[in-house]
């Protein structure tokens, strides 16, 4: 439960403190980095099926066993590290996901290569994040027309575990869409961060243009 009195989203309030502790910090914050995007498309891969607050507990597992979510070196991964892998406890076992993980940083590889990954993802909603502003959380959508859009385009790219369902929790996750309650405290900050963001990647293209 929170320690203090600020509102926020009612999904968050029940968890530990790893979970409202990511609400509170990362949860709807535009990241525009390869990085981050990254991290989350492994994390949300693995989370099918599963809860969200599983997926939590487990990251640092995640983060150890997938080397530092180095892309790189898990796109070497070879049957030795599959095997390991399924014999860690700190990550969902399973070897569908695992598999789609390697495939997905090769993936990830080739399209940060051809355009940035991260600004290939960008694209799918005009380079700025949808605010939904929503007013209760009773009518968030599953999945929206640019998160069918972009799982149609990461599939047909050969990426794995990209459903619709799991996109649109991405979206969520790395600001794409602010989907906090406008009551919660950290609706406005997202706004704010991604007006900021929106703003220096503006300038970073023009920059870019110009050289």
């Amino acid at each position: 439960m929170p320690q203090d009195s600020r509102v926020r989203c009612p999904w968050c309030v029940s968890g530990n403190d790893l979970y409202i502790h990511y609400h509170d910090t990362e949860w709807g914050v535009p990241a525009y980095d390869d990085q981050t995007q990254f991290e989350f498309l492994i994390l949300e891969g693995a989370q099918a099926g599963l809860s969200w607050s599983t997926i939590l507990n487990k990251r640092e597992g995640y983060r150890e066993a997938f080397a530092g979510f180095d892309a790189e070196k898990i796109a070497r991964f070879g049957m030795r590290d599959v095997a390991r892998l399924l014999a860690n406890p700190g990550i969902v076992r399973n070897k569908l996901k695992v598999a789609a993980a390697i495939t997905n940083a090769q993936k990830f590889l080739e399209l940060q290569e051809a355009e940035g990954f991260a600004a290939h993802m960008w694209s799918f909603v005009g380079g700025k994040p949808i605010d939904h502003a929503l007013q209760t959380h009773k009518n968030v959508p599953a999945t929206s027309k640019e998160s069918d859009a972009l799982s149609k385009d990461l599939k047909k790219r050969g990426f794995k575990f990209v459903g619709s369902t799991i996109i649109y929790a991405h979206m969520q996750a790395t600001g794409m869409v602010n989907d906090h309650r406008t009551d919660c405290f950290r609706y406005r900050e997202c706004v704010k961060l991604g007006a900021a963001s929106t703003k220096a990647s503006g300038k970073a293209s023009a920059r870019g243009s110009r050289g």
